[in-house]
């Protein structure tokens, strides 16, 4: 009732209102883009190739179900998720893109520029990646492919439409983060992800008669969203002081303030690093099972059987890599942030600790103790679809952790920032 008042009261205004109108009327567009078919495609051949081949599950994911229609948004944003990533690793090894990151919003803005650039060749090479994919089916998808002769034309047709087609979602992605509620790009991929609900409860539930599996899985859905709600919100506060500073007459600073370090401050990138990984080495096999080269055929099926999301070793692999990448990348951004660096700058100090390098060190030990339970809780949600399958019995269970990651994330941060706008005109919001 709290939470129906506090959205009453946003849509009473009328700057917030249109905010909240202008994300829905984006969202709209993009599933509007979602159904515009890239040309040349069998639609006949591309649905028996997803009723067959499980690996599309996670571009599927991404696109919001518009890989399934292989429409000109089937990359969805994740070639840009990729570019972001690259330039957050390259920040740091790269001396002058370092120095960018440290001229402010106008260093912040030049990066996003990078990103955006390099976007366009990732999106091309990943569409291309995808339309070999569909070429080499037993069935092929796409009638021809290639560079040479009555093949160029449609090729470079088809790679135009789906590197605009991810192009557009970004640029629909920052409208909304400029004009609307909440980060664009994820409100994109949640958007995607919330229109497949019917269809994954159509698939998955309504035509299983397993009854008491459905129940179990739905017991564990609501312990997963409940834990991720804690995980995501946890975080370890360490305690700051500023020393006073005197100014003529006046002593200034002196106040007390705290580091929240979080158990979870990589988010679901160390998920998507994951099973883009796992995902790769059987994806490549699919282009060669069919190979004429008897030796090339029979170690494309070993690695489709390894990389199998039925084969218990896939899920092993998977967990470890989940909990590699979620250290690796934590301690990435932390490098990015400096806190101890900062904090000597501004003359604050935690208590106890020396300034500068031992300040740096307590941090570091801080947050490796508490990254260990992100990266295992992180590991077991990404293996937890294996377990409930297992579990119930429901072998067509689509809906991933790395979903509800990014289902739960977008709407906490989505109501947090709708609770700072009521609280700025003095409304009650969503948080006690």
């Amino acid at each position: 009732m709290e939470q129906l008042q506090a959205v009453l009261s946003a849509f009473r205004l009328p700057d917030l209102r249109k905010k909240i109108l202008f994300t829905f009327a984006m969202l709209v567009v993009f599933r509007f883009v979602a159904h515009v078919p890239v040309p040349g495609i069998r639609p006949d051949a591309l649905a028996n190739l997803f009723n067959n081949n499980p690996l599309l599950g996670m571009l599927d994911l991404f696109s919001g179900g518009a890989m399934r229609n292989f429409s000109i948004a089937a990359m969805g944003v994740y070639p840009y998720i990729t570019a972001s990533i690259i330039m957050q690793l390259l920040v740091p090894i790269v001396p002058r893109l370092e120095a960018m990151s440290k001229e402010g919003e106008a260093g912040r803005q030049r990066i996003n520029q990078f990103t955006h650039w390099l976007t366009i060749p990732l999106a091309a090479l990943q569409g291309y990646g995808q339309l070999v994919l569909l070429r080499n089916q037993p069935t092929p998808v796409i009638p021809v492919l290639g560079f040479a002769g009555d093949a160029l034309l449609p090729t470079v047709a088809m790679l135009i439409s789906l590197t605009a087609g991810t192009v557009f979602l970004v640029w629909i992605g920052e409208l909304i983060t400029e004009n609307g509620i909440g980060n664009g790009i994820s409100i994109i991929i949640f958007g995607g992800i919330v229109a497949n609900l019917p269809s994954i409860i159509g698939q998955s539930f309504l035509a299983s008669d397993k009854i008491i599996g459905l129940v179990v899985f739905l017991i564990l859905g609501f312990i997963t969203v409940a834990a991720i709600v804690i995980f995501q919100e946890a975080q370890r506060r360490i305690p700051v002081q500023y020393a006073k500073r005197m100014r003529g007459a006046r002593m200034y600073g002196g106040q007390s303030t705290h580091i929240p370090l979080k158990v979870n401050s990589a988010g679901m990138i160390p998920l998507i690093f994951a099973m883009s990984i796992m995902i790769f080495p059987g994806t490549v096999a699919s282009w060669f099972q069919f190979s004429s080269t008897q030796w090339v055929s029979d170690f494309a099926h070993f690695l489709q059987k390894v990389f199998d999301t039925t084969s218990p070793l896939y899920w092993i692999i998977f967990f470890i890599l989940v909990v590699g990448f979620t250290f690796f990348y934590t301690l990435v951004i932390f490098q990015q942030q400096r806190l101890a660096e900062n904090l000597q700058k501004y003359g604050g100090f935690i208590p106890g600790i020396r300034p500068g390098r031992p300040t740096d060190e307590y941090l570091m030990r801080v947050l490796t103790r508490i990254t260990w339970a992100g990266a295992l809780f992180l590991g077991v949600v990404a293996v937890l679809p294996f377990f409930a399958q297992q579990m119930t019995n429901i072998g067509s269970i689509q809906l991933s952790a790395t979903g509800l990651l990014i289902i739960v994330g977008v709407v906490l941060d989505t109501m947090r920032q709708l609770e700072a706008q009521l609280l700025m005109r003095n409304y009650e919001g969503f948080i006690k």
